[in-house]
């Protein structure tokens, strides 16, 4: 079992950590939150006093951040963590970040003889609290093997994409297209229900059919078609409509790198943007139906 510093106890790294802990690791929490640290101290957490003090001798360090100023803060400069751990401690960062950023710890990361993967998540908080995520991690192959042993523990499937900044690459592909695929999935729905067609029928239609998808199946838009999704529960995330605006903005970002014009990308963030506008940021981004029926 491995001793590890969690740093960010939010929607996600609160779960994520409380698995580690139930797998039997000795995990040291620290978050700006007293209120986060006591809840997993509850379940038998360390808590830090700073991130420095987490951080001191342990195996792992994982954070989890919200944008990547928190995660070059954290790591970078005379003050870092990158500057107070040595070689023998492996960092994963989980936040989802812009690839550059990630790419600039990566690089330090290296300098200073340190395992580093950027490893952004997907499958939201439900996966969080079960411990099924899916991790894609950017960095060094040799560090994968050592990022697996302890991301098996938050998550069932564990992805090296590439070098460091991959992880967020693929993170940004990936909830790029899960916008455009959400949002395709409430216009069928929304204009066969216009039409007359039970949503619930014609779930089961697409379902067997070639519009199969991931939001259709997993995480219907449409409410009470599926008794747990989100839709059916007031739109209470899940993954906020919020976040899904910060993600597509990172993939526009990526986009923008490589000089590839993603017009539904594009598209996807417009409304979501114009969703997130009209006040509905701390609803699933699921609730785009509302957008889409004019509510």
């Amino acid at each position: 079992m491995a001793n590890v510093a969690f740093i960010g106890l939010g929607n996600m790294g609160g779960p994520m950590a409380a698995n580690l802990i139930k797998a039997g690791h000795h995990v040291t929490v620290f978050d700006l939150s007293e209120a986060a640290c006591q809840a997993l101290a509850a379940v038998g957490a360390g808590v830090a006093q700073s991130a420095s003090e987490a951080a001191r001798g342990v195996d792992y360090v994982i954070s989890m951040l919200p944008a990547g100023k928190h995660v070059a803060g954290l790591y970078l400069g005379d003050e870092g963590l990158l500057a107070q751990l040595d070689d023998s401690t492996t960092v994963l960062d989980c936040s989802t970040i812009d690839a550059a950023t990630a790419r600039q710890v990566g690089e330090a990361a290296q300098a200073a003889g340190i395992g580093f993967m950027d490893a952004p998540v997907s499958g939201g908080v439900a996966a969080a609290a079960a411990g099924t995520l899916a991790f894609m991690c950017g960095g060094d192959a040799a560090t994968f093997p050592k990022a697996q042993a302890i991301l098996a523990d938050m998550g069932k499937n564990i992805f090296h994409a590439g070098p460091a900044g991959a992880g967020q690459v693929a993170k940004g592909c990936n909830n790029m297209l899960l916008a455009i695929h959400m949002i395709g999935t409430c216009e069928a729905l929304e204009m066969g229900a216009r039409n007359g067609l039970d949503p619930k029928v014609l779930s089961e239609i697409m379902l067997a059919s070639s519009g199969r998808n991931w939001s259709l199946e997993v995480y219907n838009p449409y409410p009470g078609v599926m008794e747990n999704a989100p839709a059916s529960k007031d739109y209470k995330p899940g993954f906020m409509v919020d976040l899904m605006v910060k993600d597509l903005g990172l993939a526009l970002d990526i986009a923008g790198q490589c000089d590839f014009d993603n017009p539904m990308g594009q598209l996807a963030r417009t409304l979501y943007s114009e969703h997130q506008a009209a006040g509905n940021g701390s609803l699933d981004f699921s609730s785009i139906l509302q957008k889409l029926k004019g509510g």
